[in-house]
């Protein structure tokens, strides 16, 4: 979560720009984007050139090796070493700007593998910042910004979007890090799995996987192998957002996954035909929004009648998987609770077809300060053949922040830690009441009410019981007052008339 400091630091950057003549948002968004990388290309090298010193290893396949750079933009060798973040920055500033412009933003084009999601999302970009002194200002306030490793970016562009959306730009919001790390903890992905998010976004749940996996199994990623395959077959996402990809395509290199399979497109269109691909799919897709009829693809009208994104979006999802592969997917409350037919439709395929496993309701302050929505994480398996015969539902009344647009940290008010713990624990969960804060569901009295996956269905509120006085005596007492007021009445007429 963006700290305000960090806030301050990133208005600081876009005030600048913004002095400067860039009064497009989105101009200013991909500008702070471009330099954010060199700065964390260079930053993350350092680190393994300082891990390499310690251990004596040589470094593998740095982004920038001894030598040069032959640009073939101007066909001149360029020193790798004057591309580095840290040398160019005390440049003077009108060489900085002639290095940083003509050949380290032409390095940055060409980074990674030929044909790579990378490369094909680079290609059309322009560095336009012209202003050797406002380049120097911007590079100057972008190095003030600390950093706790890579994921700082998603802070920053977290943040940056906020700015966007304010600003009346149509930008997106991103998932908060510590719900997306919550959702890969519940699925736990492995070196096995085949990943999808098909809304991806600036990549945070696939990065967040790769980085789980990292975590997990370091020792099997010392395969040729597996490490090969880590970086070019696991991870898959889709975003019909050119600069989100570009993010995404960058937050992926800087956790070491150099050919991810991202694409630029329409997940929901027909250009988009994958099916029992994947083992995975995590997502947060967007949703209060409707497409035009001949934008669906045809498999998803044939799986469900309806515009919604949110119900498309799941339809997809559930063609995507393999037989066995698990979904983690945020839903607006509408999906758990909605009349229509198309909602029932989709509830029905989840229980009857395949097997639903949980409901975890959110607090609606969960994505401030961009949007108060109820939402709420589905878990489910694809099967194609049914299998759900009880559903676990939690009721997340806290995440770690307050609920306000603030959303400050308060560590003491946290569910994630038990929601994780308890569904890796399922078992112990058989017996509790409906007057917990989690409990099982039947899949037939799932059935019984509509196929409403909503929490507050099936909860049971516990009321005090409050025993009252009878009638008689309440009568009783009130006949007593009354006739001390009739007394005390009669004795002011006496005083009256004396």
């Amino acid at each position: 979560m963006i700290t305000g400091d960090i806030k301050q630091k990133v208005d600081d950057v876009w005030q600048t720009f913004w002095n400067n003549g860039f009064t497009q948002p989105s101009a200013i968004f991909e500008q702070i984007t471009y330099l954010l990388f060199m700065k964390m290309l260079d930053d993350k090298q350092r680190e393994k050139e300082a891990i390499a010193n310690l251990t004596g290893d040589v470094l593998l396949n740095p982004t920038f090796p001894e030598g040069v750079w032959r640009n073939p933009s101007t066909d001149k060798d360029v020193p790798y070493h004057e591309m580095r973040w840290h040398v160019f920055k005390e440049m003077e500033p009108t060489k900085m700007l002639d290095r940083v412009r003509n050949d380290v933003f032409i390095f940055l084009r060409h980074v990674g593998k030929e044909g790579s999601a990378y490369r094909k999302a680079m290609e059309d970009t322009v560095f336009q910042i012209t202003n050797a002194r406002l380049l120097s200002r911007v590079i100057e306030s972008i190095e003030n910004i600390t950093s706790d490793g890579a994921d700082m970016m998603g802070d920053v562009y977290e943040y940056m979007l906020g700015i966007m959306a304010a600003s009346g730009t149509n930008g997106q919001f991103r998932t908060p890090r510590h719900i997306i790390r919550m959702m890969v903890e519940l699925m736990r992905p492995t070196l096995n799995d085949t990943i999808c998010d098909p809304a991806m976004g600036s990549a945070g749940f696939i990065m967040e996987a790769a980085k789980f996996i990292t975590e997990h199994q370091s020792d099997d990623l010392l395969n040729i192998g597996e490490g090969d395959r880590f970086r070019k077959e696991i991870f898959h996402g889709s975003d019909s957002d050119a600069s989100m990809l570009r993010i995404g395509c960058m937050n992926m290199m800087l956790h070491d996954v150099d050919e991810p399979n991202l694409y630029y497109r329409n997940s929901l269109s027909d250009e988009n035909n994958d099916t029992n691909r994947y083992t995975l799919c995590l997502a947060n897709p967007p949703f209060a929004g409707s497409l035009d009829t001949d934008d669906i693809a045809h498999t998803l009208k044939a799986a469900v009648k309806t515009k919604k994104t949110e119900l498309l979006f799941l339809a997809l999802m559930m063609r995507m998987l393999q037989s066995g592969g698990r979904c983690a997917s945020i839903v607006p409350d509408t999906v758990l609770t909605g009349d229509a037919q198309a909602y029932k439709t989709i509830r029905s395929a989840l229980v009857d077809k395949h097997c639903m496993q949980a409901v975890i309701t959110m607090p609606s302050g969960v994505f401030q300060p961009y949007s108060g929505v109820s939402t709420a994480i589905i878990i489910f398996t694809k099967t194609g053949t049914g299998g759900t015969d009880k559903v676990w539902f939690y009721d997340m009344r806290a995440d770690g922040f307050s609920l306000t647009t603030q959303r400050t940290p308060q560590p003491e008010q946290n569910d994630i830690p038990d929601i994780i713990s308890r569904f890796h624990n399922l078992e112990a969960e058989t017996d509790r009441s409906r007057k917990e804060q989690s409990f099982f569901v039947t899949a037939d009295e799932i059935r019984a009410n509509g196929y409403d996956l909503s929490y507050k269905r099936y909860h049971e509120v516990e009321r005090e019981v409050i025993e009252y006085e009878a009638p008689e005596t309440i009568i009783a007492r009130m006949e007593e007052r009354q006739k001390a007021i009739d007394a005390a009445f009669a004795e002011f007429k006496k005083l009256l008339n004396s």
